[in-house]
């Protein structure tokens, strides 16, 4: 009898060893990218990009943007690709002359959700007029993100506008000030023309909108006045002035002056004094909103002569 129960007995630790090597085996880490292979403790190769491969095979490449594609035209010695950052962040490298135009390129830093965080021109360091490499240094603030993970782009200078004359680095980097909540927020004012309080061209009026709260908001500020306004403010009588597709190229804000460039959009089959007369308007009321701000100077690819004119 005592023969029987140890038998029963062995063969019940074999069946519960083997259910849990099954279970054990089964609850290996889910692995979908090359950071959960890093963070699994999986062997990475000794490559640029890394590689990671994972017991069962898979094989996840470290995500570097086009930073390979791009090493002859520009070079980003901080930040690299992947790096945790914080705000400020410090820019620094090395670019073409021909990547630069007037010593400056612009640069901005998205989220996830293509959000913008940060955007500023990047200075030159040295002459310019080269083709050879130039060194760069800049310091960027930025909001809070609601995503971990971002892009910075670093964008060749076109004063032409033409799309064939485009290029961009882009880095993908890592929020230390990545906000879990996403609830901290602030109003702010974004200003447009109301049909129904008067047709004056220059005459402009405010709505709210809500924006990630930051240390300089005029960045999101101006993102949302060219978002247009929305259904339900176009139903109160609100329009916009300003084309679809323009884009922000820098923001710079010093000695109560907001300096604000734009690409070429913003002047595209614009006439009418009228008309320039609005778009200037909604631009300005929309800076000046904050109490760093008392001038505005709009500039189209670098330009501020012989735009927006009647």
């Amino acid at each position: 009898m005592k023969k029987e129960y140890i038998i029963i007995i062995i063969v019940l630790i074999i069946i519960g060893l083997g259910i849990t090597w099954q279970l054990t085996r089964n609850t290996s880490p889910i692995v979908a990218n090359f950071e959960q292979c890093v963070a699994a403790g999986y062997p990475t190769q000794e490559s640029y990009p890394e590689r990671c491969t994972t017991p069962d095979g898979k094989t996840f490449t470290q995500d570097i943007g086009n930073e390979l594609e791009k090493s002859d035209l520009i070079v980003l010695e901080t930040p690299r690709p992947g790096q945790v950052i914080s705000s400020p962040v410090v820019i620094k490298g090395k670019a073409r002359g021909n990547w630069y135009f007037e010593a400056s390129f612009p640069a901005r830093l998205i989220d996830a959700n293509g959000q913008v965080l940060g955007i500023m021109p990047i200075q030159s360091s040295g002459e310019w007029m080269t083709t050879e490499f130039v060194p760069f240094t800049s310091t960027m603030d930025f909001t809070i993100s609601s995503t971990k993970t971002g892009t910075l782009i670093l964008q060749k200078d076109n004063p032409s506008g033409l799309p064939e004359h485009d290029d961009e680095l882009r880095i993908p980097v890592i929020f230390n000030t990545f906000d879990q909540n996403a609830g901290d927020k602030i109003s702010i004012k974004v200003f447009f023309g109301n049909s129904a309080q008067g047709a004056e061209c220059e005459k402009v009026t405010s709505v709210i909108r809500e924006v990630p709260k930051i240390a300089t908001i005029g960045g999101s500020s101006l993102e949302e006045l060219l978002k247009g306004p929305t259904s339900a403010e176009q139903s109160q009588g609100f329009s916009t002035a300003l084309n679809t597709g323009v884009k922000v190229k820098s923001l710079t804000i010093s000695s109560g002056t907001a300096r604000v460039d734009f690409s070429s959009e913003l002047n595209k089959s614009v006439a009418g004094s009228c008309r320039v007369g609005a778009i200037r308007a909604q631009i300005e009321e929309t800076l000046k909103q904050f109490p760093t701000v008392q001038n505005v100077i709009i500039s189209i690819n670098g330009k501020t002569e012989n735009i927006l004119e009647p």
